[in-house]
């Protein structure tokens, strides 16, 4: 028994606790002393230009989260164009007013200084196809009335998203490991599906789970922290400093 709890001593401080520290100090380093308040949250320039002539677009974006919890975490939101429509139309949840915001930024902006990475994108008559579910899913989102939102372990920012994208069929993608809170269970199931719909989930209320699907690979929850291997594009997910290995957009 001795050995078997030094080993998992061992384990959680090579794979969990090590990963967290060294994101800690590169977020320190990184730091500019900058206030959020007054951080970059202008276009990171990600997006085409929205003319009326331009086929339909879906993006999810995700970014580096605000303060210290950028140690740990990412925010993600939701981006859709129509086709023919003149602008993009931007989707996320926040703890602040009514949780779904919409428009309340800039489409491909940075996160508080932090430039977005692109998770998703699907464009043309895909994308056409997709949006109707999208919007479906948004409406009926369950954790929609004010104080729903909790940062930590959901429903938050990640929950939402991987909630709509779990309600597209023709949608199948994986939100970072980095995404805390992607896995909480929002319909209440404690088995269920991956978001992206490769695979399947055990999630105990948001504080820890296993899920192994074609898209995620297989991956351990622990608080949120997320350690995992993929193998459709091979690489790994380590806690707080997220994932190393083949780009997961071609």
């Amino acid at each position: 028994m001795r050995r078997v709890l030094g080993a998992l001593a061992t384990g959680f401080a090579l794979f969990f606790a090590l990963p967290i520290g060294l994101s800690a100090l590169l977020y320190w380093i990184q730091d500019d002393g900058q206030g959020w308040r007054t951080a970059d949250r202008s276009s990171a320039g990600l997006l085409p230009p929205p003319t009326a002539d331009a086929p339909a677009v879906v993006r999810v974006f995700a970014a580096r989260t605000v303060r210290w919890r950028g140690i740990f975490a990412t925010h993600s939101w939701i981006v859709i164009k129509e086709a023919g429509a003149a602008r993009y139309r931007r989707w996320d949840y926040t703890a602040w007013g009514e949780p779904i915001r919409v428009d309340g930024f800039e489409a491909d902006g940075r996160w508080f200084g932090r430039v977005p990475q692109t998770v998703l994108a699907v464009d043309g008559a895909a994308a056409e196809r997709a949006i109707p579910a999208i919007q479906a899913a948004i409406a009926a989102y369950a954790h929609r009335d004010r104080g729903a939102y909790q940062a930590w372990p959901g429903p938050n920012s990640n929950t939402f998203v991987a909630a709509v994208l779990g309600a597209v069929p023709d949608i199948a993608v994986a939100l970072p490991a980095t995404a805390v809170g992607r896995d909480f269970p929002h319909d209440g199931r404690w088995l269920a599906p991956t978001a992206s719909g490769t695979g399947w989930r055990i999630n105990l209320a948001g504080y820890g789970g296993l899920a192994i699907g074609w898209m995620e690979g297989i991956e351990l929850n622990l608080l949120g922290a997320v350690l995992g291997v993929e193998w459709r594009r091979p690489a790994i997910n380590l806690p707080g400093l997220g994932r190393f290995g083949v780009p997961a957009l071609p």
